[in-house]
């Protein structure tokens, strides 16, 4: 022990951080903080302020109160005593906590059923929201980026990042770059650069939408963002915004699974519709159009390219094809061979 040198929490936190913003993606570090700053939080509450007093009976300790208080399930468990090892390996690489101590951090074993998340907007749903979106509110902010975000199967950081510029009118495609300089970084960094075809109907509703909707704003980078706000690129927080508000059930159908009244609901207020336990975040408007494309008979490594993900992933975490429609569809295929 008499190797290690002192340092806070806190401070350790945040040299990780800064130390990993090299390698890993925004919405990576934002993860690591959160998942982390749990931990840090936990070491605070018991007047821990230096890393050297940490050990594997104290992490144990952390992990069974959060699991018991924090209700995790088991795959949440998993991710936040993984990054938990992953940070004290780090640690101990700066000498400020004793060696071997990330061997002892132990993380749960979890089947694919645990570690998956099988949430999805099925294609019959998506067709009722864009249908209502184009019927009632054509053209607008919300319409334009969820279409987009289904059309594409891009991730809301990648619809985020499209500027006027990347829309080819002509040749009817959208093209996502990597600008991690001037806030829109991609996933996979320079890897998840691509052109990305649409179809007639989208290339349309991008050209109305330029031509008589979109906020004439740049950037206080000076680019030009496709989805724009009076004040600029449109947020994160925003496009979530919309997902939820728009996949509620009374608004694209006018039925309420629930047998609420949309009249009294708190959930059709806009600052609650992400309450309803009926509608969909964005992540499933990428997992739902994911699937509709290989049900649609589109090659995996097709979907895989244009929706900047592995086949290897697709399968394991967005493919929610059934054993029978797999089957079935090789049948089809192997059939006109």
């Amino acid at each position: 022990m008499s190797d290690i040198e002192p340092i806070d929490p806190s401070k350790a936190l945040e040299l990780y951080l800064d130390d990993r913003s090299g390698n890993l993606s925004r919405s990576s570090i934002n993860s690591h903080r959160s998942r982390l700053s749990t931990f840090v939080d936990w070491l605070d509450e018991r007047d821990i302020t230096n890393l050297n007093e940490l050990t594997g009976r104290l992490i144990k300790e952390y992990q069974i109160e959060s699991r018991k208080e924090g209700d995790w399930a088991p795959a949440t468990e998993k991710s936040m005593m993984d990054t938990t090892r992953v940070f004290i390996r780090w640690c101990e690489s700066i000498e400020a906590v004793e060696s071997g101590l990330a061997q002892r951090v132990q993380s749960p074993v979890v089947d694919d059923t645990d570690n998956a998340r099988h949430e999805e907007l099925d294609s019959q749903t998506a067709q009722s929201v864009l249908e209502n979106l184009e019927r009632y509110h054509y053209c607008s902010r919300a319409h334009v980026t969820l279409a987009v975000m289904w059309h594409t199967m891009a991730r809301c950081g990648a619809v985020r990042s499209l500027d006027v510029e990347d829309y080819n009118p002509d040749e009817r495609y959208l093209q996502f770059k990597h600008r991690p300089d001037t806030d829109t970084p991609l996933k996979n960094k320079t890897k998840s650069q691509r052109h990305v075809a649409i179809s007639e109907s989208i290339a349309d509703l991008l050209d109305d939408w330029i031509e008589n909707k979109r906020p004439e704003v740049t950037d206080k980078y000076g680019r030009e963002p496709l989805l724009t706000t009076t004040k600029g690129r449109i947020a994160r927080s925003t496009i979530a915004r919309y997902a939820y508000k728009y996949t509620q059930p009374c608004r694209h159908d006018g039925t309420c699974p629930l047998g609420r009244d949309p009249k009294t609901c708190e959930a059709t207020n806009p600052s609650n519709s992400s309450t309803c336990p009926e509608s969909f975040s964005p992540h499933p408007f990428r997992r739902g159009s994911i699937t509709h494309w290989l049900r649609s008979d589109v090659p995996s490594q097709a979907v895989s390219s244009r929706a900047d993900v592995s086949e290897r992933v697709i399968e394991k975490h967005y493919d929610e094809r059934s054993d029978r429609e797999r089957m079935e569809q090789r049948r089809a295929y192997l059939g006109n061979v």
